[in-house]
């Protein structure tokens, strides 16, 4: 018996040591995309160059094909064409540009059947991009209306404990805010640290579409009292089946009222923002001195959107900010999130003259023409959401001081060292 088991064990021990043998502990083909400038930024005029390196099972790739096609940002390819693999590397000339921008470079390659691909993006004159909306003669003068219109609603806060997002350290609410005297609110979740301290408040908007959202409890343990919203009146203690109804029902929402500026969807969402910030400054943990906002994406846009709006935010963070320069698109070039000009056929009949005249009320650029408090901004080169193009245009006309941290290989997404960049830059704000 003793033998017999010595051999079952055996056999066992040597089929778990074939198979840890036979499973790869990396991937088969590796490969790395790299700019001939490290930071894959370059004059107007000048030529960029990318450098593919690339292996199969730790062999070089050798007279493999690799296809390519370059273009300027989000727009249509203007050249394609085929190198080949010698000694692991293949290049790619990507040219030049004669005026401030980025372009973008698609590779693809086989490899046993196996395709691989990547995108990158690298930028002329990055600093010098000029943003295509023009300012409104008279936004400041309508955007004081607004919120002077949202502030006769009193400031009556439903509040709801949500103890199943709580903990010892962190006490989570439920709150309705009031925006228009018509009854149009935004729900959100508050974050309070328990220490019983007074501590910053920091707003943050989210990003886009129709959603539930929960708590942003790595600000609270950072020692912000956060506030997270939505933006369409839904709240958070909504069942799936009903944020599904509103998502049917709202559509492209991004669209909606577009043709008149006192209409526009974001109106409303805009104004809940000021409002979100009128709220944390009455919490009786509230510092009395340190307001800050911070978001990505559509948040990132109302993040620069609220900090322009609010004149006691200190301070912003804002990632990869959507709604920015949207006209680029009726200009040759990217345009930002939702490429509502992008195409005729990517959007509703709309009246497009009264659609950009409406945004110049709306557009990120002409809020972020208005900051006047520090500010930390990231953004990568790769984004084809909201592409470089339209955030750099952003960002370049903010006169008050900040700090710009590019990721040039990061798409819509942010690193976990930049976010955390991010909050201890957020950190250091406070008083």
């Amino acid at each position: 018996m003793k033998r017999l088991l010595f051999a079952v064990f055996t056999l066992l021990a040597v089929a778990a040591t074939a198979t840890a043998q036979v499973k790869a502990q990396r991937a088969y083909v590796n490969f790395t995309v790299l700019a001939d400038h490290s930071d894959c930024i370059y004059a107007v005029g000048e030529a960029a160059t990318l450098s593919i390196y690339a292996k199969a099972g730790g062999n070089g790739l050798e007279g493999t094909p690799l296809h390519f096609e370059v273009g300027d940002d989000r727009m249509d390819a203007d050249t394609h064409g085929t190198t080949y693999f010698r000694n692991g590397i293949a290049r790619v000339e990507m040219g030049s540009m004669d005026r401030p921008g980025f372009r973008h470079c698609t590779i693809r390659f086989d490899v046993e059947g196996e395709s691989y691909a990547e995108t990158v993006k690298v930028g002329y004159g990055i600093q010098k991009i000029e943003p295509t909306i023009a300012d409104a003669f008279d936004f400041e003068l309508f955007w004081r209306q607004v919120l002077k219109e949202a502030r006769k609603t009193p400031l009556v806060v439903e509040e709801k404990p949500l103890p199943h997002y709580s903990n010892e350290q962190i006490t989570v609410s439920e709150v309705r805010i009031p925006i228009f005297a018509d009854g149009s609110c935004i729900y959100g979740c508050l974050s309070v640290p328990n220490d019983g301290k007074k501590h910053p408040v920091l707003f943050v908007p989210p990003g886009a579409g129709v959603k539930r959202v929960g708590p942003s409890n790595i600000y609270a343990k950072a020692g912000f009292i956060t506030l997270a919203i939505e933006v369409h009146g839904i709240p958070m203690t909504a069942s799936d089946e009903e944020i599904a109804r509103e998502k049917a029902e709202r559509g492209d929402y991004w669209f909606s009222g577009i043709e008149d500026r006192d209409t526009y969807y974001y109106k409303r969402i805009y104004a809940g923002c000021a409002r979100a910030i009128d709220y944390l400054m009455t919490h009786p943990q509230f510092d009395g001195k340190n307001v800050g906002v911070t978001g990505g994406s559509q948040g990132g846009a109302l993040s620069i959107v609220t900090a322009a709006l609010h004149p006691e935010v200190d301070f912003l963070a804002s990632f990869y900010p959507a709604l920015s320069d949207v006209s680029g698109y009726l200009h040759g070039r990217a345009g930002g999130w939702p490429r509502m000009f992008a195409t005729p056929d990517a959007q509703p009949a709309i009246d497009r003259k009264a659609a950009i005249r409406t945004m110049r009320y709306y557009d990120v650029v002409n809020f972020a023409r208005r900051i006047r408090v520090k500010g930390f901004y990231t953004y990568g080169f790769n984004d084809n959401t909201c592409p470089p193009t339209s955030v750099a245009a952003a960002l370049n006309v903010i006169t008050a001081p900040k700090q710009i941290v590019i990721a040039p290989d990061s798409y819509h997404w942010r690193y976990a060292e930049t976010h955390q960049q991010a909050i201890r830059w957020m950190q250091e704000q406070c008083e």
